[in-house]
């Protein structure tokens, strides 16, 4: 059985062996507690989701709206928005296995997910995450980067406080909007238009 981790926003290596990594299976079959995992390349990450506060879930719960208003003017078989840490198995041997805040999928991947799948396997069209106090920046860089490098075609990194949207994308370097400026998306969410303020606001 995985050794207790007690060190909150680490990366460290699962046990059963020291300096093996582990899979996502073995992730899963962690007993359940009050803090949450991820898998980085084989290594897990503690997560500490007790600082959320009022503020990343409502520009989560935005986001998700403004994104799920625009996918349903699109043509059925229609893609779909998932949101509160969906999991997603983005890499393999060794995995990658992340909750994200905020993601679009394709209809392609809508119909190959079985009925009681405990996670997506694959990588997200769009991928959404938004900063948290507790969050560092190391961290955060390093989960786009995986993301980018998994086959996410555009990552979007909110931070609240100062209401600005940085734009990755695996071709470009990064973007910072903030205000009025419009965030465009294509063509992998063709027609998205939205300014940067309106995640941010109710």
């Amino acid at each position: 059985m995985p050794q207790t981790i007690e060190r909150p926003a680490d990366i460290v290596t699962a046990p059963v062996e020291a300096g093996r990594l582990i899979t996502t299976e073995e992730l899963l079959a962690m007993p359940d507690g009050s803090v949450e995992f991820e898998l980085i390349r084989g290594k897990i990450r503690v997560l500490d989701v007790t600082r959320r506060n009022p503020s990343h879930s409502f520009v989560e719960a935005n986001t998700a709206r403004i994104i799920g208003i625009w996918a349903m003017t699109r043509p059925e078989p229609r893609g779909r928005v998932y949101c509160g840490e969906i999991g997603f198995r983005i890499r393999h041997d060794p995995d990658t296995t992340v909750g994200v805040d905020v993601a679009y999928i394709d209809a392609a991947m809508v119909a190959s997910i079985p009925r009681k799948a405990g996670m997506i396997e694959g990588s997200p069209v769009l991928a959404v995450e938004i900063l948290s106090p507790s969050d560092k920046q190391e961290d955060i860089l390093a989960k786009v980067q995986e993301y980018l490098e998994s086959g996410t075609k555009v990552v979007l990194l909110l931070e609240p406080v100062f209401e600005t949207v940085t734009v990755f994308r695996p071709d470009a370097p990064p973007m910072l909007l903030a205000g009025k400026q419009e965030l465009n998306v294509e063509p992998h969410l063709p027609g998205f238009r939205c300014a940067a303020s309106e995640f941010f606001r109710g």
